[in-house]
């Protein structure tokens, strides 16, 4: 039998946009509520605004990159289009520290969120078993994720309508505090709202991640555009409804029984234990479905750089019946087991510092493509490729400076190990960093169905 060697284009707008949406988590913002809200004095959904300003511009420049590289790769393929090999690496080894511990991250919180709901199951059982049955999904299809993806974000939407109502039951028998305070008070420190937006970068990862899915997507160059734009949009609005819903039902934040777990102070304040039990199910369903999709995301980067030779070609290579890169799959299962192992802060660092350092490349890979390799210079084409990618450019490295000290230090010393790696993989630079074939029709032995091959 002949072996499949190119991903099917199967996926349209809503499987796009279900997916970003999953990947995100409707219910991400309360993963890191309660730490937040402390850190910025109560100002959470002040911080979601600053972040989401940052991530539209961005989101923006993805749009635009693969309009002209409709390929799996994101960040990775669109810098090393626009810079060449070498930067196109060491921004793919970046996204890799995002992607790789995203689904460890997701694990992590389903073993926390299962053991705290069932006591009798063990963390460690529940992780194990999260990761055999994500694995599984993702080397039968693509479409099978999606299918599941639908499924696990109506749940959360479910939810979200119910605790949206409760919310609205609350304010008609309360008195509020004030509307505004949420957003911005006189007693709010724009230093400390700006470190929690860079923490929130984490719940805006979908729009990139749709990015991935190119090679998958129907008429790629019209609807991923879309799609990302309407991702990063209403996620956006919508951490912004549930967390300012949140601070004003529980607005005393320092009150919180713990801030890792404050989520739970607000659901019992609203439908008491079963409500708070009700929150568990959905948001451990949500985690389910972004290890879906994340797991999916960094298999397709895999895919692309094995295919090209960065990593081993091995990665490059498709299921004879599944059609998809289930060598890369396979590998993100492995490594997730690491979340055995590590410590949820750590995870976190990690995904934080990549995401920013992707994003802030893709953004520039715009003012070089459109500006210099094709010298577009009318007003309008300074302002769409040049004044908005440098905005979203500014705003990311100014999130990546209010990193804390750990996610830098763990970001660097990952980002000297791809160097390293670099070095050894072009024998101290003597050698041509590898690049991608972009070509639909590339094999993984880098030979093309027509001609050509990887340069």
């Amino acid at each position: 039998m002949t072996p499949t060697t190119r991903l099917q284009r199967v996926l349209g707008l809503p499987e796009l946009v279900l997916f970003g949406l999953a990947y995100m988590v409707p219910l991400t913002v309360f993963t890191t509520y309660g730490v937040v809200t402390v850190q910025t004095g109560g100002h959470l959904p002040g911080a979601y605004v600053f972040t989401l300003a940052a991530m539209f511009f961005t989101a923006y420049s993805y749009g635009r990159m693969v309009q002209v590289h409709p390929v799996a790769g994101s960040a990775y393929s669109y810098t090393q289009k626009s810079f060449g090999g070498s930067v196109g690496f060491v921004t793919g080894w970046s996204l890799l520290l995002d992607y790789v511990f995203l689904p460890m991250l997701n694990y992590l919180v389903i073993g926390i969120f299962t053991h705290a709901l069932l006591s009798g199951v063990p963390e460690w059982l529940a992780v194990l078993v999260s990761i055999a049955l994500v694995t599984t999904l993702n080397v039968l299809g693509i479409k099978l994720v999606a299918r599941m993806n639908f499924v696990l974000v109506a749940f959360q939407a479910v939810f979200i309508v119910v605790f949206l109502g409760l919310c609205m039951r609350w304010f008609a028998g309360h008195d509020l505090p004030s509307v505004t305070a949420p957003f911005f008070s006189g007693d709010a420190k724009l230093s400390l709202v700006l470190g929690g937006s860079a923490v929130l970068c984490l719940s805006f990862l979908g729009f990139d991640a749709i990015s991935t899915l190119s090679e998958e997507t129907r008429d790629a160059r019209t609807m991923i555009p879309r799609a990302i734009m309407l991702v990063t949009f209403a996620g956006g609005v919508l951490f912004i409804v549930v967390s300012y819903a949140a601070a004003l039902v529980f607005p005393d934040f320092t009150s919180f029984t713990d801030q890792d777990a404050a989520a739970n102070d607000v659901m019992i304040r609203l439908g008491g234990h079963v409500f708070e039990t009700f929150f568990t199910s959905a948001y451990v369903a949500g985690c389910v479905a972004s290890a879906l999709a994340a797991q999916a995301s960094v298999a397709r980067i895999l895919y692309a750089m094995g295919r090209d030779g960065t990593l081993p070609r091995r990665l490059g290579r498709l299921h004879r019946r599944w059609g998809t890169p289930s060598n890369a799959v396979l590998l993100v299962g492995v490594v997730s087991l690491v979340a055995l192992f590590i410590s949820l802060p750590t995870a976190a660092a990690m995904v934080s510092f990549g995401a920013l350092a992707a994003f802030s490349m893709v953004n520039l890979s715009v003012v070089k493509h459109y500006l210099i390799d094709r010298g577009l210079r009318s007003a309008g084409d300074l302002v769409r490729y040049g004044v908005v990618p440098l905005v979203g450019f500014a705003l990311t490295v100014w999130l990546w400076t209010n990193l804390s000290g750990t996610a830098l230090t763990v970001g660097l010393c990952w980002l000297a190990a791809g160097l390293a790696y670099l070095v050894f993989l072009t024998r101290g630079f003597r050698r041509p960093a590898p690049t991608l074939d972009l070509r639909e029709d590339a094999h993984p032995d880098g030979t093309t169905e027509t001609s050509g091959a990887v340069s």
